[in-house]
Formats: C-alpha cells, structure tokens, sequence
C-alpha cells in the first residue's frame, strides 16, 4: 500500500481509536460509537471527517482493537510519524499490533464509506 493511501486509511481509522464512550448503536445497519478515536477523528483537520465517520470508525475500533491497539492509533494522529515508525519496527508486538490495525483499516473502510 503506497504511503498516502496508507494516511488516508489511517486518517479515518485513527478517528475512531479508543474503547469507553457510549456505547455502540446501530443506523441503518452501521453501528456508531464515541470514545477516543472519535474524538481523535472529530479534532482532525481531515476533510472527511464529520460525526458519523467518526464514529462509525470508533465502533469498527471497538470490535476490532485492543484498547492498547487504540491508544496507540490515536497517537498517530498528532505524530504521523509514530505510525511509519510503528509499521517499520522489527519488533514482534508492533507486527502484530500492524496486522491487527491493518483488519481495522479495511474493515473502517468498508463499513464506514459513503457516509
């Protein structure tokens, strides 16, 4: 996946990072959540970023990631960097941390388009 595809997947996927808020209802069978990838989400400066993308991201988030997993995807946010440092590691928890946040990102993303 080239680099700016991968920031465009992350930029939605990373709004919805973060278990907690309320929990997840469901809209014409999309489920929508808050919590901190929401709220991450809702703070950007993407264009696509609105309430209901935000949110749908979150409750992709909470089936999908570890509240550790989503901790970590909500940095990515404010330092784009932490995420190519992340995906670039060696190490085995940040492999499997990247395999992980790579299902969310496709699973956001088909949730999540058109809304």
């Amino acid at each position: 996946m080239r680099i700016a595809g991968f920031l465009v997947i992350a930029a939605l996927v990373l709004a919805a990072c973060g278990r907690g808020g309320d929990r997840a209802r469901s809209g014409g069978g999309v489920s929508f959540a808050s919590g901190p990838i929401a709220s991450a989400c809702l703070r950007s400066d993407r264009k696509a970023a609105n309430r209901q993308v935000c949110r749908c991201i979150q409750s992709v988030a909470d089936r999908e990631l570890r509240g550790g997993d989503q901790r970590l995807a909500v940095r990515f946010y404010g330092d784009p960097h932490r995420a190519q440092e992340v995906k670039m590691s060696k190490r085995p928890s940040d492999d499997a941390f990247w395999d992980r946040y790579k299902r969310y990102a496709e699973v956001a993303e088909r949730t999540c388009r058109g809304l």
